[in-house]
C-alpha cells in the first residue's frame, strides 16, 4: 500500500503530517494494540523510537476524521491517512486543484470569517502565488498567517481565521507548475465573476485570449511584449504559455499597463505566474491619449496584444494626438487601434479584439480603414461567435496588425462565427479543437504564402482577399461577406475528403444547435413554472 519504502517517521512527524496535536499520536499508540510497533532509530537520530511510514499510513488511512475535525478543503470522508500521504508527499485525490475549489465555493462561508468574498478570493490567489513563486514569503506566512491579510492590505479583517487555509496548502505536496497556473487561474476566474457587471465584462474568456493569444505566439520569437489596456493580465498569460508550449524563449520585456489600480497586484501576479520574468506593470488609462509614453514609446514593441474598451469617444480633442495617422476618428476602438500600431517596432505584428460593428460603419471610419488598407496594416480579420462574454451577445472580431508596408496587400478573412457550443445559458465557449482549427487557419496561411484563397485546405473557413476587392466594397472588414459568398457550390466537392469533412461540420453544426435548443427549452419551461403555467 504503500510507497514511501524504508522512510521512518518520530511521533512529531505522525501528529504534524496527520493535521492532529503531539499528545493524540500518544494516545492512538496506548488505545489501539493494532498501532504500528515502534522500530530502532538509525544511528545518529536523536528519536528513541521511531515508525515505518508505510506502516503508518496504512493504519491511518482507516482512521475517518470527524466532521469537525476536517481542515478547509477536506471533503466528508476524508481520512487521516489522505493527510499522512499528501504531507510526505504522495499523491492524494483532491490536490492543489481540488483543495482551491473547495475552499473557494464549499468551504468559503465556514472559512472566510468577515471577509467579503471578492476579497477572499483575492486573498487565496495571493496564497497560490505566494507558495508556488516565493518560497521565502510562504515561510513567514506559514509562521504567521496574519502576514498575509497586512501584506493584502486587508487589516481591518485581521480576525479572519486563516491559520487553517494556510496550513492546508501548506501541507499539500508542492504542486507541479502547471497545476500551480491552473489553481491561480481558476481562483481569477471565480473572482472576476464575482461581480458579473463589473469584473465580469472587464475579464477576456478564455476562448478569445487563447485564440489571440496563441496565433500571435506563432509568429516567431519577440524582445519586447506590450498590453496598453491589459484588464486582469489574461491576454498576456495566453500568450506566455502558447510560447512556452512552442518551446521558444518569453519577451525580455513585457510592459503592462491597466487603468484599474486595484487590479495592479492581480495583473503582476498573473503574468509572473505565467512565465514573465520581471513585467513592468503600470497604471494605465481608459483612452490612450492620457497615457504617459515614457514606458511606451512610438515604435518601441515587438508584439501587442490587447483588449481594449469599446464606445465613444466624445468631444473631439484640441489636440488631435500625433497617432492618428490614418484618420481622426470618435471611436473609442479606432484611437486604441491608431496608437497600438504606432506602436510597433518594424515588422512588428498585433493583436486587438474590435468589435465587429468597426468593419462596415461609414463615413470617418470608412476613410480610416481605406487608409490601413492601403498601408498593409490589416493582416488578417477573424470572427469569432457571439456570446462568448458572458453579459453581452455583440460580435467580436479580432484583427491581426503588422507595421507599415506602404503598399496594400492581401487581407486573409476568417469566419468562425458557426464556432462554439453553450457552456451555460447566457455564454458559449471554443472548444480546444475549434482554438487550434482558428489558429492553424491563420498560421497556415502565413507560412504558405500570401497567394492561398483557402488557408487550411478546406473550404468555408477563411480566404485570402485581394486589397482591390475589399476597397470595391466600400472597405468593408466584414469576413462572413467575403467568404461564405464564396463557398464552392453545391456540386463542386469532387473530393471525397473534403465532402467527409463537410458533413463532419454539418453534424457538428447540427449537435450544436440541439445543445441551443434544450438549454433554451429548459430556460422556457423553468420560466413558464415560475408562473404557474
Amino acid at each position: 500500500m504503500s510507497d514511501f519504502g524504508d522512510a521512518l517517521v518520530s511521533r512529531s512527524d505522525i501528529a504534524r503530517l496527520a493535521g492532529v496535536r503531539r499528545p493524540a499520536v500518544t494516545n492512538w499508540e496506548r488505545r489501539h494494540p493494532d498501532f504500528p510497533a515502534p522500530v530502532v532509530p538509525p544511528t545518529g537520530s536523536t528519536e528513541p523510537e521511531m515508525f515505518r511510514a508505510g506502516e503508518v499510513l496504512e493504519w491511518l488511512a482507516g482512521r475517518t476524521i470527524p466532521s469537525n475535525g476536517l481542515q478547509p478543503g477536506e471533503a466528508a470522508g476524508t481520512t487521516y491517512g489522505d493527510r499522512f500521504r499528501a504531507g510526505m508527499g504522495g499523491d492524494r485525490s483532491g490536490n492543489l486543484l481540488s483543495a482551491v475549489e473547495q475552499l473557494a465555493r464549499r468551504d468559503a462561508d465556514r472559512v472566510r470569517g468577515r471577509l467579503r468574498m471578492s476579497d477572499y478570493l483575492y486573498l487565496l490567489l495571493a496564497l497560490v502565488y505566494v507558495r508556488s513563486q516565493e518560497e521565502e514569503r510562504w515561510s513567514r506566512y506559514v509562521k504567521d498567517p496574519r502576514a498575509a491579510v497586512r501584506d493584502l492590505e486587508l487589516a481591518e479583517h485581521a480576525e479572519t481565521p486563516l491559520t487553517d487555509v494556510v496550513r492546508f496548502l501548506d501541507g499539500i505536496s508542492p504542486a507541479p507548475r502547471d497545476e500551480s497556473k491552473q489553481a491561480f487561474d481558476r481562483l481569477l476566474e471565480l473572482l472576476s465573476n464575482m461581480d458579473a457587471r463589473g469584473a465580469g465584462e472587464f475579464f477576456t474568456p478564455r476562448s478569445v485570449s487563447h485564440v489571440m493569444g496563441r496565433a500571435l505566439a506563432a509568429q516567431g520569437l519577440a524582445e519586447r511584449l506590450y498590453d496598453p489596456f491589459c484588464r486582469t493580465g489574461e491576454l498576456l498569460s495566453a500568450y506566455l504559455d502558447a510560447v512556452t508550449e512552442r518551446g521558444d524563449r518569453a519577451p525580455q520585456a513585457v510592459v503592462v499597463r491597466t487603468p484599474v489600480e486595484e487590479l495592479l497586484p492581480v495583473v503582476r501576479m498573473n503574468i509572473k505566474m505565467h512565465g514573465a520574468k520581471a513585467p513592468h506593470v503600470l497604471r494605465g488609462a481608459w483612452a490612450p491619449g492620457r497615457l504617459d509614453e515614457s514606458d511606451d514609446r512610438p515604435g518601441s514593441f515587438d508584439r501587442v496584444i490587447t483588449n481594449p474598451p469599446f464606445g465613444s469617444l466624445g468631444p473631439w480633442p484640441a489636440d488631435p494626438p500625433r497617432y492618428w495617422t490614418y484618420g481622426a476618428t470618435r471611436s473609442s476602438e479606432f484611437d486604441w487601434l491608431q496608437y497600438v500600431l504606432s506602436c510597433l517596432a518594424p515588422g512588428g505584428r498585433a493583436a486587438v479584439l474590435m468589435p465587429a460593428g468597426a468593419g462596415f460603419r461609414g463615413s470617418a471610419e470608412r476613410e480610416t480603414r481605406t487608409r490601413l488598407i492601403e498601408d498593409g496594416v490589416i493582416e488578417c480579420v477573424m470572427a469569432l461567435p457571439t456570446q462568448l462574454f458572458e453579459l453581452t451577445a455583440i460580435q467580436t472580431h479580432i484583427w491581426f496588425l503588422r507595421s507599415p508596408r506602404g503598399r496594400a496587400e492581401q487581407v486573409l478573412f476568417v469566419d468562425g462565427t458557426g464556432l462554439g457550443s453553450m457552456a451555460t445559458r447566457a455564454r458559449r465557449e471554443l472548444s480546444d479543437a475549434e482554438i487550434d482549427r482558428l489558429v492553424r487557419t491563420y498560421t497556415t496561411w502565413r507560412e504558405s504564402g500570401t497567394g492561398s484563397r483557402e488557408p487550411d485546405g478546406r473550404p468555408g473557413l477563411g480566404r485570402a482577399v485581394d486589397p482591390g476587392e475589399i476597397l470595391a466594397n466600400d472597405s468593408r472588414l466584414e469576413p462572413a461577406l467575403y467568404v461564405r459568398e464564396h463557398l464552392p457550390a453545391a456540386g463542386a466537392f469532387d473530393d471525397p475528403s473534403l465532402v467527409r469533412h463537410r458533413l463532419a461540420e454539418l453534424s457538428a453544426e447540427l449537435d450544436r444547435l440541439h445543445a441551443e435548443a434544450r438549454i433554451t427549452d429548459g430556460l422556457a419551461e423553468e420560466r413558464l413554472r415560475r408562473y404557474g403555467l
